[in-house]
């Protein structure tokens, strides 16, 4: 990655190179998926650039480690002041992505040296990392979606899909990985009882008739902080919003579908397995919500500038 050698990852207080930024091969975080993290944008906005609801991400950080058992030692002030200290030392920056995890090598798996390691690195996903592939993923503008055909598995002992850990990603990869393999852009996984729950990295919306928004409640899927600030715009403008089960079936009953995710921002869903969604074409309100939401990210509405976090005023 010759063309990153100019970002610099900032891990445990120091901003070091992007290519020293390295753990052992036998670390507990990468032997027993212990790392926790979380991924927030980075947008050039009215005042500056911005990182979009930093504070709401370095919670759900903290309430991530709290579930996984790591101790984070620093305060959400001084991962605060970090993330912008290290989106300024990486100019053009879309997105910032914050670690949490056991750098140490172990025997058992509970580790003998709990101490946690934190990194953050903020970086242009395109430039510094897809351009490198010699595979080049497709962008689409509206997706494809496969409803998972199996069940997720929930016992009492399983963290909790609330956190953003590393191993808990290893059975959507999977799905994500079948779907892909029989074209589609997207899955949609159920939860224990077989309804649906979200996608490996987003969240779902469906809209009724009515315009109102429905997603699943918060029980069994991530709690996304796009998915939040989409809740929070459309009741601001009026909009209802419901937060219900419901069962595959009512996707094909849906005026319109969308996923939200802090990659997907607002993304529509054109069609569920080989079925298109109402007519086949972005509808209506996810447009409206899409746009608005881009205006937000952008500083331009000061009904909610409070979301962005300037990081030359930090």
């Amino acid at each position: 990655m010759s063309d990153s050698n100019d970002r610099r990852i900032w891990v445990d207080g120091t901003l070091v190179p992007w290519a020293d930024a390295t753990v052992h091969v036998l670390s507990h975080s990468l032997q027993r998926g212990s790392l926790v993290f979380d991924y927030m944008s980075v947008h050039p906005a009215r005042r500056g650039t911005a990182v979009f609801r930093l504070g709401e991400h370095l919670e759900r950080l903290r309430l991530s480690t709290e579930l996984v058992g790591l101790d984070l030692r620093h305060s959400a002030d001084e991962l605060a002041a970090a993330v912008c200290e290290t989106v300024r030392a990486n100019p053009g920056a879309k997105a910032v992505k914050i670690s949490a995890y056991l750098p140490s090598i172990e025997v058992d798996v509970v580790p003998l040296d709990p101490r946690v390691s934190v990194a953050i690195a903020a970086y242009d996903p395109g430039r510094d990392i897809v351009a490198h592939k010699d595979v080049k993923p497709e962008l689409r503008l509206e997706y494809r979606v496969w409803v998972e055909k199996e069940r997720r598995n929930r016992r009492a002992d399983i963290v909790e899909p609330q956190a953003k850990v590393a191993a808990n990603y290893t059975s959507p990869m999977l799905a994500k990985a079948r779907a892909k393999a029989a074209g589609y852009d997207e899955v949609l996984l159920l939860d224990a009882d077989g309804l649906v729950a979200e996608g490996p990295t987003t969240n779902i919306f469906l809209v009724d008739a009515d315009g109102s928004l429905v997603t699943p409640p918060p029980a069994n899927v991530l709690h996304g902080v796009t998915r939040r600030s989409v809740m929070e715009l459309a009741k601001h403008d009026g909009r209802p919003v419901r937060e219900e089960a419901f069962a595959p079936e009512a996707l094909f009953e849906a005026a319109e579908v969308f996923l939200t995710g802090t990659t997907a921002n607002v993304l529509p869903v054109v069609s569920i397995d080989d079925r298109a969604v109402a007519d086949g074409a972005t509808g209506s309100v996810t447009r409206a919500l899409r746009d608005r939401f881009h205006v937000v990210t952008h500083g331009q509405d000061p009904d909610f500038e409070h979301w962005l976090r300037y990081v030359d005023e930090a």
